[in-house]
This record gives structure tokens, sequence and C-alpha cells, in this order.
């Protein structure tokens, strides 16, 4: 068990260099994926609240831009998620199995 030594400055004193460094960058990873996909959700929601009209712009007949855009917002969450996923298993996972 760790134990916090008042006026310390490590955060985590039992934690090697590589643990800290790995959490490090799964904490820049999820920062970035989860930046991205709120301005990718607030950009729609933002076009949808001030500009319908260019939502309601008919690309073909039938097919309006807000028909288009709705799903990639939706596609990009999973798009995102596959890229944590991706990231996780080739560099997490080895980096976890190497503190071992």
């Amino acid at each position: 068990m760790n134990v916090v030594i008042p006026g310390s400055t490590d955060p985590a004193p039992g934690v090697s260099a590589l643990a800290k460094k790995l959490a490090k960058e799964r904490l820049i990873v999820a920062l970035v994926l989860s930046a991205a996909m709120i301005v990718i959700y607030f950009s729609f929601m933002g076009l949808f609240a001030f500009d319908k009209p260019l939502l309601g712009t008919i690309l073909v007949p039938g097919l309006s831009l807000c028909i288009v855009l709705g799903p990639l917002v939706i596609i990009s969450s999973f798009a995102l998620c596959l890229v944590y996923v991706l990231w996780a298993n080739r560099v997490f996972d080895a980096g976890v199995r190497n503190l071992r």
C-alpha cells in the first residue's frame, strides 16, 4: 500500500516511471479523443441551432445536408472509439505487459 508523505512532490511515490508515463499517455489520448468528439457534436448542434437553412440544403432530391451530417456524427463516435481500442491494444496493453 502506498503512503503519501506530506510535502512530497511525487503524487504516487511507489509507482514506477514507466507506469506514470503510461498513465499520462492514456490520459492524453483520452482527452484528445474526447475533445474531438465534443467538437464534432457541438459543431453539428451549433449548425442545427443557428444555421438551419444550411442544414436544409438539398444535396440531391430527398437528401439534405442534415440527413448526411447527422449519421456522420454517430459514425464519428464509433470511429473515435475504434481509434482508442486500436491504440489501447497496440500501445497501452503492451506497456502494461512490460510493467509485469
